[in-house]
């Protein structure tokens, strides 16, 4: 079992911002899984990959594919007070589940 998240790659982040973006995206598909699939990927040793998409309409299109698919997803949104000068959706979280279901949706994308 993984946990991925999908960064956008046509924005620039801090490598800060870029670390909290990524780790929200983490903290809100684990509190938004059931209680027994958390377990079982923190058993497997709580995997977690960060993958980079093109751009804001890229992150669309696998929200949708995960949600038709009952993946958990969370779309991770900037306040836009740092970094950034409005609310800017930044990352998408996939998962946890099995690998073989999120590399159907993201096997092709690159590390970041």
């Amino acid at each position: 079992m993984k946990l991925v998240v999908v960064v956008r790659n046509d924005i620039k982040m801090s490598k800060g911002k870029l670390a909290v973006q990524v780790a929200h995206a983490a903290v809100e598909c684990a509190l938004d899984s059931s209680k027994e699939r958390t377990e079982h990927w923190r058993r497997e040793g709580a995997k977690k990959i960060a993958v980079k998409a093109s751009d804001l309409q890229a992150l669309f299109e696998l929200k949708e594919r995960a949600d038709r698919s009952g993946i958990v997803c969370y779309l991770v949104c900037d306040r836009g007070l740092t970094e950034f000068k409005e609310p800017t959706i930044t990352c998408l979280g996939l998962g946890p589940d099995d690998d073989e279901v999120l590399d159907r949706l993201t096997g092709g994308l690159k590390l970041v």
